[in-house]
């Protein structure tokens, strides 16, 4: 049990894997209730059978992220009978792949997914959650960015501007809602090793993308969370508005 955690709720969108999921059992264990959110009902339900399993408080709710109802009713689960949210860690999202194309080649209907799910998905989940931490009076966000929100990829337009107006969205929020105590931020997560990264990638798409990290890797979920945590923990109390790259190296380059 964690004294920071102890008796608070969340709610994580994308929870049902990767840094959802590790940020999730993070928080659990600490003491916080968690709510986890996405769109697949058998990996949600494992995310709590997991918490469960160590001890801790979760429920789940399937959710599509860019249907502003669904989500308005994920935020009312997340709340319970408790009242208050605490923190809200939106990490729902979908990458374009590697299917790469030049700017004016680019799919407008890749475009359009990739803006509503990444980006408005993360809008619609920061207009509830900003809603009840403003009613209350305290609370804190941190949006799941990417590499991308701070630099150009080639052949990747849809990903980069959805990236890039994910950490936008936190810097807003930030100074909406510094006079309510409520403090918001991003994280510019490099890649991360998931079941999704290796999954119909050619071993040398993998290899690249691992060398354009300077440390020699990628990340594990649990070193993603590990900055969450901080963000949503007191002690980040003067840290908002910020897109935090923990990324290897890969922004530095």
């Amino acid at each position: 049990m964690n004294p920071e955690l102890a008796d608070t709720t969340a709610l994580i969108t994308g929870g049902g894997s990767g840094i959802g999921r590790a940020t999730a059992l993070a928080l659990a264990a600490g003491g916080c209730t968690v709510t986890v959110t996405g769109r697949t009902e058998r990996t949600l339900a494992e995310t709590v059978e997991q918490i469960e399993t160590a001890g801790g408080k979760g429920r789940y709710t399937v959710t599509d992220v860019s249907d502003e109802g669904a989500v308005q009713r994920a935020v009312q689960v997340a709340i319970g009978d408790s009242g208050r949210l605490d923190f809200g860690v939106n990490s729902a999202g979908i990458s374009g792949g590697d299917n790469l194309k030049p700017f004016a080649e680019y799919s407008t209907e890749t475009f359009d997914r990739m803006i509503s799910v990444d980006l408005r998905g993360t809008f619609l989940a920061m207009k509830y959650e900003l809603r009840q931490m403003a009613a209350q009076g305290f609370g804190a966000i941190v949006n799941i960015a990417s590499g991308t929100s701070l630099v150009g990829v080639p052949g990747f337009a849809g990903y980069v501007a959805a990236k890039h107006g994910v950490s936008g969205l936190a810097k807003v929020a930030a100074l909406d809602y510094s006079p309510q105590q409520i403090r918001v931020n991003a994280i510019a997560a490099g890649l991360v090793e998931t079941p999704l990264i290796a999954e119909g990638r050619s071993p040398e798409i993998t290899a690249a993308r691992i060398a354009a990290h300077p440390l020699g890797r990628i990340a594990r979920p649990e070193e993603i969370s590990d900055a969450v945590l901080y963000l949503l923990s007191p002690r980040s109390s003067f840290v908002t508005g910020v897109t935090m790259p923990v990324d290897g190296g890969y922004v530095a380059r």
